[in-house]
């Protein structure tokens, strides 16, 4: 029997072309004023590059989202990656767009973010770990602003800031859920300033949600300007700008912003830049990235993460809303494992036909394609194949799509790169020259905040309550009083079910939303509705993928997938 390659043996054996002609192939002349190179395969483009490519026609957007989440995983980076490779390979110009992987899921349940199997983007174990320092750089600037708050009340407070009423924390980069609530100034020459303090993951830091919305470092220095830091002792809020901490944050952005690119194992173009997190922020990459690819290339693919639920509607109504956006075609992934697990079997039980339970489960996929049609947009099923896939099962979820006249495709790109996907890369081009595109928000701006929770709530989650304490309402009645009312609302909740309780599988009904607390992104420009048991600092699982990451013999790491 042939023994199957991991993820890193195949990258490892990749044939990786210097960066300069991957640029090549997207009109990136070989410039220092183009691009700045971070070693032989990887290259930031400058913004004064993409500033004279504004009057070029853009692009065709294409959004890949998914089903909801499940231990057997989708592949939804790998159908992203695979489907640029077909793109490219049936000979169109394209270019995929994605996420930073945090370290946080690296070192714990999920291992790496660069795709799989034949349909990854390379330097794996950089892209992995630290890659061009982003993170970092973002994880600074968040806490120098924590740091200037702290020192400005220990030289005398001028602004008269409540210690009791601080709502900015401290960032890491990691799963620590040690760090959530902290005492700080306990001993030493500040500890006449004691105050209880936490840690979120950097993904979830507003400066992750700023880095990613913003248009240019003007937008960006603006933006964290405007984040609120906290309330002085009358109650009035006060900004990230009150402490001219927006200067020197910028500064330390200034290199992140560029937009990194590097390729996939067939060489084509991928840019991978910024990585909010989904179920805690709006979980998309950065909209510079996005936009400097549709000036590069005739076709763009980028994901939003986790199921369409969360990643995608948090695209269209917060991403879109903010940068003007627009996609051609939404792909909803899809495997005969994750349908399964949505028709109540156990993943031990995954290896055995059983299309009673795909059946079942794609009472899932239903809820997804309908949920992406209320945006006006067209949805194509891409299901992910995996080895031990029987024809019946498959068949059972072409039939259910041929049924809902959604167009659908199996894809073989982790065997196959990006000859296993040219199936779906033609259906993706053919919807994408379709004239008609109806696309609109799920809500207006000036619907009230819980409205728009409500909103979501009832038409994505198909909720038939929410409820939040008389804390949460009055929060939201501050924000609007304080002109922050037209926001759009970013909902963090769990990726593994429609409803807050990840247990509950399938397209769950009638269930209760209950709103935890409420947080104001005054930079980054929107309401985070926190629900559940969510958090904003994850934990590490009892056996984190850390056990088994090590250096070998030669030198290279082993256990990033």
């Amino acid at each position: 029997m042939t023994k199957i390659k991991s993820d890193i043996e195949i990258a490892r054996k990749a044939k990786m072309k210097p960066i300069k002609k991957i640029l090549s192939k997207i009109n990136v002349p070989d410039k220092s004023s183009a691009f700045s190179p971070m070693g032989r395969h990887i290259a930031k483009i400058n913004l004064e590059f993409l500033k004279k490519l504004k009057k070029k026609r853009d692009g065709k957007l294409i959004l890949v989202t998914a089903i909801t989440p499940t231990p057997a995983g989708e592949g939804k980076t790998t159908t992203s990656v695979g489907l640029n490779d077909g793109l490219n390979k049936i000979g169109k110009k394209s270019i995929v767009c994605l996420r930073e992987p945090s370290l946080g899921p690296s070192f714990g349940m999920k291992g790496g973010a660069a795709g799989g199997g034949y349909a990854q983007v390379v330097p794996m174990e950089q892209i992995n770990l630290h890659f061009t320092g982003d993170f970092h750089a973002i994880t600074s600037a968040h806490n120098l602003l924590s740091a200037m708050i702290d020192n400005h009340i220990y030289w005398g407070n001028k602004l008269n800031i409540d210690e009791k009423k601080i709502v900015w924390k401290r960032v890491l980069d990691m799963n620590d859920r040690a760090l959530r609530f902290i005492d700080i100034n306990t001993k030493g020459v500040a500890k006449d300033f004691k105050r209880v303090d936490g840690f979120d993951i950097t993904v979830a830091s507003e400066v992750m949600a700023i880095f990613c919305l913003s248009n240019d470092l003007k937008d960006l220095e603006k933006r964290i300007g405007n984040i609120t830091i906290a309330y002085n002792r009358n109650g009035e809020p006060l900004y990230a700008k009150d402490l001219n901490a927006h200067g020197p944050m910028t500064v330390l952005l200034k290199e992140a912003i560029r937009p990194n690119i590097t390729q996939s194992l067939e060489n084509n173009p991928a840019i991978i830049h910024g990585g909010p997190f989904a179920n805690i922020a709006h979980g998309c990459n950065s909209v510079i990235a996005t936009k400097a690819a549709l000036k590069l290339s005739d076709y763009v693919v980028t994901e939003a993460g986790f199921g369409a639920d969360l990643g995608a509607e948090k695209f269209l109504n917060i991403k879109c809303r903010k940068s003007g956006l627009i996609p051609s075609c939404v792909v909803i992934v899809t495997t005969v494992r994750a349908l399964k697990m949505h028709g109540d079997v156990e993943k031990k039980e995954l290896k055995k036909e059983n299309i009673h339970a795909v059946e079942k489960g794609l009472v899932n996929l239903e809820r997804h394609i309908e949920n992406i049609k209320k945006f006006g947009l067209e949805p194509i099923v891409a299901i992910n194949h995996f080895a031990l896939d029987t024809k019946n099962e498959i068949n059972a979820v072409l039939k259910f799509c041929n049924n809902q006249k959604v167009k659908v495709s199996e894809c073989k790109h982790w065997a196959k790169g990006g000859s296993g996907i040219t199936d779906l890369a033609k259906k993706v081009v053919k919807i994408c020259k379709m004239k008609e595109n109806k696309f609109n928000f799920l809500y207006k701006d000036e619907l009230k905040l819980w409205d728009k929770i409500e909103l979501i709530a009832k038409q994505i989650y198909k909720s038939n309550k929410i409820t939040g304490s008389d804390d949460v309402k009055k929060e939201l009645k501050k924000f609007e009083d304080s002109g922050y009312g037209h926001l759009p609302v970013c909902i963090a909740k769990t990726q593994y079910s429609f409803s807050t309780n990840p247990k509950l599988k399938g397209a769950p009904s009638d269930h209760e939303i209950p709103i935890r607390e409420v947080r104001l992104s005054s930079g980054a420009e929107f309401v985070v509705v926190v629900c559940g048991s969510i958090m904003t600092m994850p934990g590490l699982p009892k056996v984190p993928a850390a056990n088994n990451i090590r250096i070998n013999n030669k030198g290279q790491t082993e256990g990033l997938f």
